[in-house]
């Protein structure tokens, strides 16, 4: 079966790929995907049930299962993130510089570093990416006004996928 990596490199192949769906079947496993119209993978998994117990070497299909719930999961919360209705072409993106996770403020009790209707400067802190354990703080990068935040508190974010919109100064 599948390795976790080679599942995710499958993902984003099919994802940049013009094919519609995907499907692999191997040793009573099978992973289906399918593109929506927003061009987001869907992956849905249709796995024979494996006897209880600890996962082994001996089971692949249950590492495979458990590998495509949480593909799964990174894809619903991309999907539950809405696209912006806002008119972005005068507005400057600020975007993620790393895949990680968004925060809003520098601890769970502390307020968010930036709002709607927020004036920032160039040096202005906006949020956290935490990739790997180490927390980077994103700049705005641009004198202005926060004119829409794009991503939630705790939410996944990819390389480029913009978090902020701000009207320039």
């Amino acid at each position: 079966m599948l390795k976790v990596q080679e599942i995710r490199e499958l993902i984003k192949l099919v994802d940049q790929s013009s094919l519609d769906e995907f499907v692999y079947e191997y040793d009573g496993a099978k992973i289906k995907m399918k593109k929506n119209v927003a061009g987001t993978v869907t992956v849905k998994e249709q796995i024979t049930p494996v006897a209880p117990g600890p996962v082994s070497e001996s089971k692949p299909e249950a590492v495979a299962a458990v590998a495509v719930k949480q593909e799964e999961k990174v894809v619903q919360q991309q999907e539950e993130s809405k696209p912006s209705t806002t008119d972005t072409t005068n507005l400057y993106k600020i975007t993620s510089p790393m895949v990680g996770t968004f925060y809003a403020s520098p601890s769970p009790d502390a307020d968010v570093y930036v709002k709607l209707g927020s004036r920032v400067a160039i040096d202005s802190v906006v949020c956290i990416v935490e990739a790997m354990k180490l927390f980077n703080e994103i700049e705005a990068e641009v004198n202005g006004e926060i004119v829409e935040v794009l991503v939630k508190d705790g939410q996944l974010v990819e390389y480029g996928q913009p978090l902020f919109l701000v009207k320039p100064e």
